[in-house]
């Protein structure tokens, strides 16, 4: 059974930081590309960062470039977000998903792409 679960979510002050894990089972993950993408009330889903099976190449949204950090850990089966100088308009419900991405370096951005979902993490900044 094909599982990811987000954690690390929680209420923090606007310019604080937190991080984010994404643990995953019941697939080759090492496989995979890693993405998180994040949903505001009332927003549609966007992409937020991703890197690929290897860990060697990332994508960030430009909203996020500098701030936040993607990394996966595949011996532990885990992808992580580092999120610094967080902003009011950060604060969403953070999701993490995983899917075969080869070929053209754009196809990360797109959430069709991505074949595993988690359940997701709330992130509330406050101003």
């Amino acid at each position: 059974q094909v599982q990811l679960v987000e954690s690390g979510g929680g209420l923090v002050q606007a310019g604080g930081s937190l991080r984010l894990s994404c643990a995953a089972s019941g697939f080759t993950f090492s496989s995979y590309a890693m993405g998180w993408f994040r949903q505001a009330p009332g927003k549609e889903r966007e992409f937020v960062a991703a890197v690929s099976w290897s860990g060697g190449d990332t994508y960030y949204a430009d909203s996020v470039k500098g701030r936040f950090t993607i990394s996966r850990d595949n011996a532990k089966k885990t992808m992580y977000l580092h999120m610094n100088s967080l902003k009011p308009e950060d604060t969403a419900v953070y999701y993490c998903a995983a899917g075969i991405i080869q070929g053209y370096s754009g196809s990360y951005y797109y959430p069709f792409k991505y074949t595993y979902w988690g359940q997701g993490t709330q992130v509330t900044v406050s101003s």
